[in-house]
């Protein structure tokens, strides 16, 4: 089991000053939607210990096929819970070193400021082209977008009008160019300080649809990477967690 965050925290401050005799690298599987968060929190992950940390980015269900089939991955943040339990019930990472990094934010966002006012509304309207979504069966986002539309009783009617992205950043890039007039994204694509920041959006509400539990977890390939261990810690510590806050995620 892990230590308790304020030893490692503790533990992680006194070894700080030895951290470039050590220095290594990491190769990391970063879920699309946490890519602003993650390449920030790299930078300083790097300032502070001297590893390296190596970023992949893309939908996390493709990651766990990647995993499975030898992809030299030694730390894995996943867009939900799911992925990283199943790679450790399936002996492919640590045992007890899974944790919720970061519970993820839907938002319905479109490019045009003033666009959306009312969330529902304006998806019961039909007034629009396209809808963009990403892919329900390999990005959580996707999945939680599809559960809203079913609770608001609107997936069938709006069936025909969806194009799918193969992950949440393809369909971020969807709405933002204007190929689809609005889309079901991750606050965290368009928020500074928890609050949308460009275009206008409606942040849905966590009752229509799963907790978007995004979970970290130290694969197999990195248990003996001292590199992988230390990012595992530095997720955990104040001042990143409040990082990712700043970027519209909830904390556990």
């Amino acid at each position: 089991m892990y230590l308790s965050q304020a030893l490692r925290y503790a533990l992680f401050l006194l070894l700080l000053p030895f951290g470039d005799a050590f220095a290594a690298q990491v190769q990391v599987a970063v879920a699309s939607n946490f890519t602003a968060p993650m390449q920030e929190i790299a930078a300083r992950f790097e300032r502070d210990t001297g590893h390296q940390a190596r970023l992949a980015f893309g939908a996390s269900g493709k990651f766990y096929a990647q995993i499975r089939n030898g992809a030299p991955f030694e730390v894995l943040l996943s867009a939900d819970d799911t992925t990283p339990q199943r790679l450790e019930q399936e002996g492919a990472a640590v045992p007890d070193s899974r944790f919720t990094y970061a519970v993820g934010r839907l938002v319905l966002w479109s490019a045009i400021a003033g666009l959306i006012k009312d969330g529902p509304e304006r998806l019961k309207a039909g007034d629009f082209r396209h809808l963009a979504v990403a892919n329900p069966k390999t990005a959580p986002y996707g999945a939680a977008a599809q559960s809203t539309l079913v609770h608001l009783g609107l997936a069938d009617k709006l069936r025909s009008r969806l194009v799918q992205g193969e992950n949440i950043a393809q369909t971020y890039q969807f709405v933002a160019s204007g190929n689809a007039q609005l889309g079901f994204i991750a606050l965290s694509q368009v928020a500074k300080n928890g609050e949308i920041a460009a275009g206008s959006g409606w942040i849905v509400p966590t009752d229509l649809h799963s907790p978007i539990r995004q979970d970290a977890v130290l694969l197999t390939k990195g248990k003996d990477n001292p590199a992988a261990r230390a990012l595992m810690d530095y997720l955990a510590q104040p001042q990143v967690r409040e990082l990712i806050q700043s970027y519209g995620y909830g904390l556990e």
